[in-house]
């Protein structure tokens, strides 16, 4: 039941970033909004783990993490200084 809980709750938080990135009236908005969805996604594949007891989604959860954070820093330095 607690799980069901947090699943809805990162849900909810998925479908409100959804909405600022497709109505920030500015990039660096929209860069933020997919941020956190990729935040967000990384909490949901470790909830999963803990669910499933496959702990193979930490890994991969860990790694996704990374990846994403390489991501924003190239997104935020283009958006800072162009090509």
């Amino acid at each position: 039941m607690v799980d069901f809980v947090f699943l809805i709750i990162i849900t909810s938080g998925v479908v409100l970033c959804l909405l600022r990135m497709l109505k920030g009236p500015a990039a660096p908005d929209r860069a933020v909004a997919v941020d956190t969805i990729a935040t967000i996604t990384t909490a949901l594949l470790v909830l999963l783990g803990s669910i499933f007891e496959r702990y193979v989604y930490l890994d991969v959860a860990l790694v996704y993490a990374v990846l994403t954070f390489i991501g924003s820093v190239a997104i935020a330095r283009f958006l800072e200084k162009g090509i």
